[in-house]
């Protein structure tokens, strides 16, 4: 490797520790417990507050759930952090899109959803997993305690949070004004419940992990049922599209313009 290579890899490696040690920074470490006595690790991310909103006690925010993929599952409280959800830390988004974000850490050995990623499809399981139920009770707790919009909760997921997005908008279409699924798939059956909801969904051509065709079968089951998602496929990328689908050119706008109308 020759000088200029090695500066160049140099200033990669400082970029990455800084985003991380920023995202750390930001993201608030959580301990949610539900009245059973069960938890949920996530981090929280507040919002950048306009000086002219200070004294405004009516003000409300977006929530949006970020929903990490299976390396980052753990005990940390921190690797849900690594990819994607950096978007959110960024000065200028912030800025632009003042909100609330809960990015919740799945266990080790656990999943968002209860099915294999390898599979053609699948059928929604009756009830949510552990960790996902968990994520919709503290959705509520938020909801409740902190001064959030309920007209504009977003998901978004990347892999294994991809396949949560799915699941938790078929659970709960109606709690939702969009949702962002990436590299995920999700039960074709509940396509007339997304009908209604705002999708852009992105996915890999080239992903070896979860089929590409998951998500193109998504999207061509919810137009058939009268819905309107969007789709965006990366046809050189496999499954690491996340970088490209969170760096899409006007994506936080589309997704903070949208709201449930009552």
């Amino acid at each position: 490797m020759n000088k200029i290579k090695l500066i160049f890899f140099a200033i990669s490696i400082f970029a990455i520790t800084g985003l991380n040690a920023q995202s750390n920074k930001l993201f608030k470490k959580k301990i949610f417990v539900n009245k059973q006595s069960d938890t949920l690790l996530y981090r929280t991310l507040y919002p950048l507050i306009k000086f002219e909103d200070c004294n405004k006690k009516d003000k409300k925010y977006p929530l949006v759930i970020f929903l990490h993929g299976a390396g980052e599952r753990g005990n940390d409280n921190e690797k849900q952090l690594i990819h994607g959800v950096k978007t959110f830390t960024k000065s200028e988004n912030r800025i632009k899109f003042p909100c609330f974000v809960i990015a919740p850490q799945c266990p080790e050995g656990k999943r968002w959803v209860e099915v294999s990623w390898s599979l053609s499809k699948h059928t929604m399981p009756e009830n949510p997993s552990e960790p996902l139920q968990l994520t919709m009770e503290l959705i509520d707790e938020y909801c409740k305690n902190y001064p959030i919009d309920t007209t504009r909760i977003y998901v978004t997921g990347l892999s294994m949070g991809g396949f949560g997005t799915w699941d938790l908008i078929s659970r709960q279409p109606q709690k939702f004004a969009a949702a962002v699924p990436i590299c995920g798939g999700g039960d074709e059956k509940q396509a007339s419940k997304l009908k209604n909801i705002p999708i852009w969904a992105f996915h890999g051509g080239r992903d070896k992990v979860v089929k590409t065709f998951r998500t193109r079968n998504m999207i061509k089951t919810i137009k058939k049922a009268g819905g309107k998602p969007k789709y965006t496929e990366f046809p050189r990328l496999g499954h690491f599209s996340w970088k490209a689908a969170y760096q899409t050119k006007g994506l936080l706008k589309w997704m903070f313009s949208k709201s449930i109308k009552n």
